[in-house]
């Protein structure tokens, strides 16, 4: 009888994840239709069928090159960036065992604020600054783990620890470079691009998002059985044959390198890592074999959706740090509503 029930609630949360496909799907193909120059759902649909079949054109041309030179390459960084966001909070969520804790726990985003605004601050070019950031990113969380490596009566407090005290100083320093910017034209290209945005995403930069994203998330999901015991004690761990040091470094690689080849290709996108990852729990339960895939398409979702937002809400685009924050604002409210329970 227990058999029975565990299986059908297991097809129910494959029902569930099924559905999230399809609203990602359906996310993923309206975003294209949207925007100063409208293309029907159809006709973005016929576009991408005669890549790959011969089909009649019905189209004018002026839509292909919009829908794939255009829309294309900014709609696929954002389910990308999305969706590694919200798998990196997840993680992070049940390995340090606190609903508070988002993908910039360790500094990452921090790092690569403070990579970019160096990158423009000396004029390295677009491809420079995002190579700046990116690095940047990694080091801080490389730096965190050092530092971390001297509280060896708890791990996990002395990573959140590292990472306040790195994250701190990389806010700083980033602060200062602002200070003696340019305030004519550094300045505010500093300032725009810590606020979040997609507006200037090429494919090139799918070409260096995607490789990376795909090397983060892939081991993650294949070990997704086994990220539950991390939510456990080293010596429980131990008892079911799980090395939960190997586990935890296994985490933060990943982790970060998602988190810092989203933020130095997009800006600081905040809140995704944070909000989603709770919305997932609740509706696919806290085992991640169900989690992440639930977790990854909610959040490739939102933030297509938040793009869209971003680009239609008036004539000038809106970054999308800021829309992002009108949502995680409150759930954070929420949250600190219930006192800060454990997570579970």
């Amino acid at each position: 009888m227990k058999n029975v029930v565990q299986g059908a609630k297991r097809e129910h949360i494959r029902g569930r994840l099924l559905l999230l496909l399809f609203l990602f799907l359906g996310c993923f193909f309206v975003s294209f239709a949207i925007g100063v120059y409208g293309v029907p759902v159809p006709e973005v649909i016929k576009i991408f069928l005669s890549k790959l079949f011969p089909i009649e054109q019905t189209w004018e041309a002026s839509m292909e090159i919009v829908v794939l030179n255009v829309r294309f390459p900014r709609i696929m960084a954002a389910g990308l960036i999305g969706a590694a966001l919200a798998v990196s909070g997840s993680v992070y969520q049940g390995m340090f065992q606190n609903p508070m804790v988002s993908p910039d726990v360790l500094g990452t985003s921090a790092g690569a604020g403070f990579g970019a605004a160096l990158g423009i601050l000396i004029g390295a070019g677009y491809v420079g600054i995002t190579g700046l950031s990116f690095a940047f990113g990694l080091l801080s969380v490389g730096l965190v783990c050092m530092i971390s490596a001297q509280y060896k009566s708890n791990l996990s407090m002395g990573l959140i620890l590292a990472g306040i005290m790195v994250g701190s100083l990389a806010s700083a320093a980033t602060s200062f470079l602002k200070l003696v910017a340019d305030p004519t034209e550094q300045l505010p290209a500093i300032t725009y691009w810590l606020m979040g945005s997609l507006a200037s995403i090429r494919r090139q930069d799918l070409l260096f998002l995607v490789p990376v994203i795909l090397i983060g998330m892939l081991p993650l999901f294949l070990l997704r059985w086994h990220l539950n015991v991390a939510t456990l004690s080293e010596h429980e761990a131990l008892a079911l044959g799980v090395n939960i040091k190997h586990l935890r470094m296994w985490i933060i690689v990943c982790a970060t390198l998602m988190t810092a080849v989203s933020v130095s290709v997009s800006g600081m996108i905040g809140w995704v890592g944070l909000v989603i990852p709770h919305f997932a729990r609740k509706y696919a339960g806290n085992d991640f074999k169900y989690l992440l895939p639930a977790a990854a398409l909610m959040g490739g979702s939102f933030l297509l959706l938040v793009d869209n937002l971003a680009r239609t809400l008036s004539t000038s685009e809106v970054p999308i740090g800021i829309l992002t924050a009108f949502v995680g604002a409150p759930f954070f409210l929420y949250l600190l509503s219930q006192g800060g329970k454990k997570y579970d």
